[in-house]
């Protein structure tokens, strides 16, 4: 039965742009001409994203670099004690709203030093996975369509952000605490 889910699993993807190109085809689009415009807008896209990105990309490096994600850390250690969050990840509830990939440099380390089954590496995976990279979200994808104002999205993006932590702290904490 596993074998025939595996062959499902690998043969689903190619049948359906298969049947995608078929049904275009008989609906009468022209699929390679509609490809071709669609990649020409990609490649669009890509060059007013990329100014965005250098700039989103050099600002969490100097954040980083700086200390300034440490000395945020160790700011909130005795307060998060109380309340039992683990210390470690807080770089990477802080790094996460900036840069996927600085989140995903610290899970990994997160993930290396402590196990990929422990509380923290469990922790890490869950933030990682349910949090989103907020200012990444607003300068680039904000910023490569024009939006100016953002008006509550900040504002909702990061309360999000820090529902999402304490949801991954309160959840994995009941699922896996000895």
């Amino acid at each position: 039965m596993l074998a025939l889910f595996q062959q499902i699993s690998a043969w689903s993807i190619p049948v359906f742009l298969l049947f995608i190109l078929v049904y275009a085809f008989f609906r009468g689009v022209k699929v390679y001409e509609t490809f071709i415009k669609g990649a020409e807008e990609g490649f669009n896209i890509a060059v007013r994203i990329i100014p965005y990105l250098v700039a989103m990309m050099i600002a969490v490096s100097i954040f980083r670099q700086s200390g300034m994600l440490d000395l945020l850390g160790s700011i909130c250690n005795p307060i998060l004690k109380i309340v039992g969050i683990p210390v470690e990840v807080i770089p990477l509830a802080l790094m996460r709203p900036f840069s996927g990939g600085g989140a995903l440099g610290i899970a990994a380390e997160l993930i290396n030093n402590y196990g990929p089954d422990s509380i923290i590496g469990r922790l890490a995976s869950t933030m990682q996975g349910s949090t989103d990279t907020t200012f990444f979200v607003l300068t680039v994808y904000f910023g490569s369509v024009g939006i100016r104002k953002y008006r509550y999205s900040l504002a909702v993006g990061l309360l999000a952000d820090l529902t999402t932590f304490f949801a991954s702290v309160y959840i994995v904490n009941r699922m896996f605490s000895i």
